[in-house]
């Protein structure tokens, strides 16, 4: 059988828009065509964007996965086997993944063919790439982000549990911060600003002043970053925006 792209994006719980953006890369190139010349995608193609998606929920890059299903020396059931071993090292959240992996790999042993709803069911309602193709688009020739891609797709579930915890204490202080009263261009807010931008350096990349200006901006432009820090205290978007400029210029 042979799907259409509308079909299989439902499957796999991915926009329309991500699986024609694997096709111009030639991440995932389906293997047919309807008269009318729409995608049409066989279920060895679903194989292959189940592969990718366990990748990309590991955080790795494009290109990496790519590489990884390209290599003439890997068969599906390498494939299986080393997404195995990383699933189970990653974070709560992925743990239901690796019972997936383990399921396809009997599945594949004992020659049954999973449905594509089975084959996807893993990933709920999350695309792995809903924000990630705009982030390669915006940032992906920055140093900064290779940097920040370099350093999660190595972090393990106790790292990611420290560094949470660690944002969350800080959330709760800068909270505290702004019920006592000061204002955002108070010593104690630029140097709760100035402990933003070093939790930034060390769990991502190096966060000039300049780039941490700019961040600031977009928590206020960009509703999603916005909201983050709204769900924390209401008006800390904007709190922060101005402590994190005051910082900068009081460091420039």
């Amino acid at each position: 059988m042979s799907y259409p792209v509308g079909q299989v994006a439902g499957f796999a719980g991915v926009t329309v828009r991500t699986l024609h953006h694997y096709d111009e890369i030639g991440l995932l190139v389906p293997s047919e065509r309807s008269a009318a010349g729409h995608r049409q995608y066989a279920d060895a193609d679903l194989d292959r964007l189940q592969r990718i998606l366990f990748y990309r929920e590991l955080g790795f890059p494009l290109e990496e996965v790519a590489a990884l299903l390209d290599d003439p020396d890997a068969d599906p059931q390498d494939h299986l086997r080393r997404q195995h071993e990383l699933l189970s090292s990653r974070i709560e959240k992925l743990q239901k993944m690796a019972a997936a992996v383990e399921h396809a790999m009997e599945a594949r042993k004992m020659g049954i063919n999973l449905t594509p709803e089975e084959k996807f069911e893993v990933f709920g309602d999350h695309d792995p790439d809903q924000y990630a193709e705009e982030a390669e688009r915006r940032w992906g020739d920055t140093d900064a982000y290779r940097e920040s891609m370099r350093r999660t797709s190595s972090y393990t579930k106790e790292d990611w549990q420290r560094i949470t915890e660690e944002q969350e204490e800080w959330g709760s202080r800068f909270a505290a911060q702004m019920d006592g009263g000061e204002g955002p261009e108070s010593e104690a807010a630029m140097d709760l600003a100035e402990e933003h931008r070093q939790q930034i350096c060390r769990f991502y990349y190096e966060c000039s002043y300049e780039i941490h200006t700019g961040l600031a901006e977009m928590y206020i432009a960009d509703p999603r970053f916005t909201a983050t820090y709204e769900a924390i205290k209401p008006g800390m978007a904007e709190y922060l925006r101005d402590a994190i400029l005051a910082n900068a210029v009081r460091n420039s």
